[in-house]
């Protein structure tokens, strides 16, 4: 018998697959933003597994949604490859940005004028 994580991968995969071929999908960008996802997940190791599954969803969206805005934007032309990128890049950049935020002094940066 197969460990749960495989099956749930292996049923992961296969609905990815399945959604790539409605039409109105973009399947490049979506299988890409998935592998950059899954690349995401594989390489947090310190996180619970409802955080796992949060940073799952949460890059496969942004990266999917990015994918064109990827593409118009840089020389990159494979909506596939973009959304890899950007589902690989998002949560580590959206987590750095809100680590500085949270450590900018706002009173002393209105103070000196901007």
């Amino acid at each position: 018998m197969a460990e749960p994580n495989t099956t749930t991968a292996a049923a992961l995969s296969t609905a990815i697959g399945l959604a790539g071929l409605a039409p109105g999908i973009d399947g490049n960008a979506l299988i890409g933003a998935f592998t950059g996802a899954a690349l995401v997940v594989v390489t947090s190791k310190d996180i619970g597994i409802l955080q796992r599954i949060a940073y799952m969803l949460i890059s496969l969206v942004m990266g999917y949604l990015a994918a064109p805005e990827i593409v118009n934007a840089t020389p990159i032309h494979s909506t596939g490859v973009a959304g890899f990128f950007a589902a690989a890049l998002v949560i580590t950049v959206t987590l750095q940005l809100i680590e500085r935020v949270k450590n900018i002094d706002l009173l002393a940066f209105l103070k000196r004028g901007g």
